[in-house]
């Protein structure tokens, strides 16, 4: 039994979405006959290919990425391209009590790592991913909100090291937006979006330029271990190797090993975007910034002006994951759209997609290796920040493997499984109690 509706699932099918409009990743072919590698790699998103990038490149170690349907069909290829963090559900302040002040620092300082490491690779791999902006905003969408997001900017410059600030309802006016929910922005500097596919594309030409090997079309369908040798099986053929990373995040099967069964949340994310806006549109909400902006919301609104005058609008919802609820999200996401940006009301809506955001039930990211086996190693949970988390994941999951760092050397929020959440149905309806709580919190 899955979370959500046998359509989420489908790798047969691509996310009707404007990235893959507007770009292609080069198909992998599938496992054929028997393959032996010194690492696979389960899930060819972004930490896959990065871990399988770093491996190759810094540590001369080959890896092969295994994933069900094409490389990035998952989260890494449909998101909305925000390189930000936090990359935890818990506030500061909760770490802090929880953890204590050095280690959520050190939480903070990761975080920090993982745009830049974006940054980085796409200069050294020559990736051209649209990056745009020098910040992401959060916006006060009711003006009860907006002390609280200025008393946090303060905290983050203050407490946590982070480039945070923040501008009222008219100095964000004056490089940013209006509309009907701006009262004020906590904004952080060097942050940005990206094409979250070309992303992809790049990283996937990066991994394989560098040595490693990437199969699409293979989903692992059976996992045994032989001696010191897992037997990854699927459809073509099977992999054999010494070590393994699952990096499959919110689309983690829960019959691929029964010690990683139950361990995620996952979540639907859904986004449209329109046709492009003229300048005369864009000058009626007063629309000046290229940054990714996020709202102050529980269940939140993230949006952006995409390179050629397409918006961007997505919301966190949706339970089922069925062709009839994404009906309603679309029209619900295209109502809000126009409600928070009246001069938009009515703009006509070239794609509607979702896919999986994942949590965890600690509501944090999940690094590690596996204490009775610890040839198999995983990196899940990035919390709706995956753009930024899961290539640094990748990075750090490659220096693990190649015995150049350990689970100590991570933040102690990061380490080893997260609680295991017992059922699909336990799972479906605590996110439905939860989307009622924040509805229910929500201030007005």
């Amino acid at each position: 039994m899955s979370v959500f509706h046998p359509d989420v699932y489908r790798t047969d099918r691509k996310a009707p979405s404007w990235w893959e409009a507007s770009a292609s990743v080069r198909e992998a072919p599938p496992v054929t006959g028997d393959v032996d590698t010194e690492v696979a790699i389960i899930g060819g998103g972004y930490v896959g290919l990065s871990a399988a990038l770093h491996l190759a490149r810094d540590h001369g170690i080959s890896a092969t990425v295994l994933e069900a349907g094409p490389i990035g069909w998952g989260a890494s290829g449909r998101n909305g391209g925000f390189v930000g963090y936090p990359w935890v559900k818990k506030s500061p302040e909760d770490l802090i009590k929880t953890y204590g002040e050095a280690e959520t620092r050190r939480v903070f300082d990761c975080m920090q790592e993982g745009p830049r490491l974006v940054r980085e690779l796409l200069a050294t791999e020559a990736i051209d991913a649209d990056p745009q902006g020098d910040a992401i905003y959060e916006v006060a969408h009711t003006p009860k909100i907006a002390p609280e997001l200025k008393e946090a900017a303060e905290f983050y410059h203050r407490v946590l090291g982070v480039p945070a600030f923040y501008l009222d309802r008219y100095a964000f006016a004056e490089i940013g937006h209006g509309g009907t929910e701006q009262f004020g922005a906590f904004g952080i500097r060097d942050l940005f979006g990206i094409h979250p596919l070309k992303f992809v594309a790049g990283l996937r030409e990066a991994a394989e330029r560098r040595g490693a090997r990437l199969h699409g079309g293979s989903r692992v369908v059976g996992w045994e271990k032989i001696g010191a040798v897992h037997h990854l099986r699927t459809a073509g053929g099977t992999v054999r190797a010494r070590t393994v990373l699952l990096a499959t995040n919110g689309y983690t099967p829960d019959d691929l090993d029964p010690r990683f069964a139950n361990r995620t949340l996952p979540a639907l994310s859904n986004i449209i975007v329109t046709r492009p806006l003229t300048e005369d549109e864009r000058a009626a909400e007063g629309w000046k910034t290229d940054c990714p902006v996020s709202n102050a919301r529980n269940l939140l609104f993230y949006y952006r002006m995409l390179p050629d005058g397409r918006f961007l609008f997505g919301g966190r919802g949706g339970t089922a994951g069925s062709p009839l609820e994404d009906m309603r999200m679309k029209s619900y996401l295209t109502r809000r759209l126009g409600e928070v940006f009246p001069a938009w009301k009515g703009v006509v809506i070239d794609h509607f997609w979702n896919g999986l955001v994942c949590l965890t039930g600690r509501l944090t990211p999940a690094l590690g290796r596996l204490d009775d086996d610890p040839s198999i190693h995983y990196a899940f949970g990035w919390h709706g920040n995956g753009v930024s988390a899961a290539p640094w994941a990748g990075r750090r999951m490659a220096e693990m493997i190649a015995g150049r760092s350990t689970v100590e050397d991570l933040p102690v929020p990061f380490r080893g499984l997260p609680p295991n959440l017992l059922h699909p149905w336990i799972r479906r309806m605590g996110l439905k109690a939860a989307y009622l709580w924040y509805g229910l919190k929500e201030p007005q």
